[in-house]
């Protein structure tokens, strides 16, 4: 394997990940060059942040992104410990900072690692910008004696103290269990909860590298005990994250893993109870609805995105968003940073329980605004076939689906079908796996089936 073959680092959704045999040294110390010609060439200047996450192999990655910025004349901080990618984004954001490189594949198995680079407003870097860093990639050609310094910095107290302020009163009383899936969150989110005033019971909160042998994805079958503790035990609140701590899980009393697109619709309502904090919400195209009404009644508006948190948090720019969310769990918060902080939601998550429960919000919820059920399935498409798909589902599109008329069609990202009743279909090309994704929504679970059948018999055929 030729370790300087830049063909094999390819920026997608959200950064570069590969497996270890792939995501190798000499390929980091090339991203990081890229990253120094990229900023030269835009000529912006200031010191880049670079942090890392819990991975066993990150932080020497971080030291050799660090090595090949100092050599090109920045100034590099690294962090004192792994730290949540929120925690680099919002230094990067709130500092004189030329830009940020975060080393971490999320939510991905310990046999993942990953890098993605900030911008300096914090917000995850457009297509534009990871393409020109893209096409700066080269073997390392800093010279020494010009090199800028590296010192180590303490970014999670300055960020703990930011957080705290965003929030009014205390959580004294209220008991939130928190599982940082052995990530990065350990002694982050469980430190703000605690600073809020909560009492925290902790869960998977020692260092691991290997994540206790799994993925750290936020997803109900992957948090057995932290559901345990708060369905039969004496926690009001159940709280994740995930790897690098940039995305939220929660967990009721009565609902167990609360659907993320119930949380975002309760959340911005909780939000809009505060008169000092008013402001449109931004979501992507495969998130639920719910949150529009919510914004109805508040004479708010709605933004739809493509899937993708930097088209979300572009979108905040542009209509200066209170809140950006999407259905895989990851959330925004406008006046803190335009992107996932999966740190600050688990105490803003708190915050609203204290007030009043989650599962009250969510009855509330359904009373005035109907209930809504959302599901997704997975069709298998090979990359190479996902546009000749998409084309030809242009031409295949019907007049009903499920029996409902199409009142209109979205094609922000896939097809969106629209149904006069308001349910709808959404068939859209995966960015991270090669499949195609089909989401449905509607009142009920056997109408959202129903749907979901259909899109299968719609896209099947043409893979």
């Amino acid at each position: 394997m030729d370790e300087t073959d830049a063909s094999a680092i390819a920026f997608g959704t959200d950064g570069w990940r590969a497996t270890l045999s792939e995501f190798t040294e000499p390929r980091v110390r090339m991203v990081g060059q890229a990253v120094a010609s990229y900023l030269d060439s835009e000529t912006i200047d200031g010191p880049v942040a670079v942090g890392y996450d819990a991975r066993e192999t990150s932080p020497d990655f971080a030291s050799a992104i660090a090595d090949v910025l100092a050599a090109n004349g920045r100034d590099v901080v690294l962090p004192q410990r792994d730290c949540p990618t929120p925690v680099l984004a919002w230094t990067v954001a709130a500092g004189d900072y030329a830009g940020g490189v975060m080393l971490t594949a999320s939510h991905n198995p310990p046999e993942y690692n990953g890098v993605k680079f900030l911008p300096g407003d914090g917000a995850p870097a457009l297509p534009s910008v990871t393409d020109a860093v893209v096409s700066r990639l080269a073997e390392p050609e800093g010279d020494d004696a010009d090199a800028g310094a590296t010192e180590e910095r303490d970014l999670v107290g300055p960020y703990l103290d930011h957080a705290t302020s965003l929030v009014d009163g205390s959580l004294d009383g209220l008991t939130v269990a928190y599982d940082a899936m052995h990530g990065s969150g350990r002694g982050v989110t469980d430190a703000l909860l605690e600073r809020a005033g909560a009492d925290v019971v902790r869960l998977r909160c020692e260092q691991d590298a290997t994540f206790g042998g799994g993925a750290p994805e936020p997803e109900a079958e992957r948090v057995p005990e932290l559901i345990d503790r708060v369905t039969e035990g004496d926690a009001d609140l159940g709280v994740v994250n995930d790897g690098d701590a940039d995305r939220i899980g929660v967990v009721t009393p009565d609902r167990g893993y609360l659907d993320p697109n119930h949380f975002l619709a309760a959340m911005y309502a909780f939000l809009l109870d505060d008169e000092d904090r008013r402001g449109d919400v931004v979501r992507t195209v495969s998130t639920s609805s719910l949150v529009d009404r919510v914004a109805e009644a508040h004479g708010e508006d709605v933004h739809e995105t493509a899937v993708g948190f930097k088209w979300v948090a572009q979108a905040m720019a542009e209509h200066d968003a209170l809140l950006g969310g999407e259905e895989s769990g990851g959330f925004g918060l406008g006046s803190h940073l335009r992107n996932k902080d999966g740190v600050l939601f688990a105490l803003l998550a708190a915050a609203a329980e204290a007030a009043r429960s989650f599962d009250e919000r969510v009855d509330a919820l359904a009373a005035q605004h109907g209930e809504i059920h959302q599901d997704r399935v997975s069709v298998d498409c090979p990359d190479d076939r996902k546009q000749a798909v998409l084309d030809a589902l242009a031409d295949e599109l019907p007049e009903t689906v499920a029996g409902v008329a199409v009142a209109r069609v979205n094609d922000v990202d896939g097809f969106k079908v629209i149904l006069a009743d308001d349910t709808w279909l959404l068939m859209r090309p995966s960015g991270t796996e090669p499949k195609l994704r089909i989401y449905a929504e509607a009142p009920s679970g056997d109408r959202v089936d129903a749907l979901l059948e259909a899109g299968e018999t719609l896209v099947e055929p043409l893979v």
